[in-house]
């Protein structure tokens, strides 16, 4: 009987250092809403197709399927930032390819907090060192304000 064994690949494909959650965790945290698109309320997703070369970095995109207004442009920048792991391919350099959906969803609208002031204003008052008849003594003002 012979005993199951996991063939060897010959070749080893790329990996998101973390998988898959932290790679969507990364995109979605770099992506910007483009403000042409938020202006034109646009909403959608954007196929992109990427190369990743035999030392991890993505050296090219394709946006397959766009919906403009930026959103395009906004996907393949992001995409661009990302560096994968890739094994030992017994000295061949290979180009990996692959796709990817980025969704770009208006956000909500932000509810504007009122502005918070709080202002100090504090008086020094130091005596002269040689009194004289009719001398105020020295003032010095401060004051701060601070906003939150």
């Amino acid at each position: 009987m012979e005993k199951d064994k996991k063939k060897p690949q010959f070749i080893n494909q790329p990996e998101y250092p973390g998988g898959p959650k932290e790679m969507t965790k990364f995109l979605y945290g770099a992506l910007r809403y483009p403000a042409a698109a938020f202006e034109a309320n646009v909403e959608g997703s954007v196929l992109v197709e990427y190369g990743i070369d035999y030392k991890g970095n993505v050296i090219e995109t394709r946006v397959l399927q766009g919906i403009g207004h930026g959103c395009d442009e906004e996907a393949c920048r992001v995409i661009k930032l990302m560096k994968f792991d890739v094994g030992k391919n017994r000295g061949v350099k290979v180009l990996f390819h692959r796709k990817a959906r980025i969704q770009f969803k208006k956000p909500a609208p932000q509810p504007v907090a009122p502005v918070m002031q709080i202002q100090y204003t504090f008086t020094e008052t130091t005596p002269n060192p040689t009194p004289q008849p009719e001398s105020k003594p020295a003032e010095t003002t401060y004051s701060y304000t601070i906003q939150f």
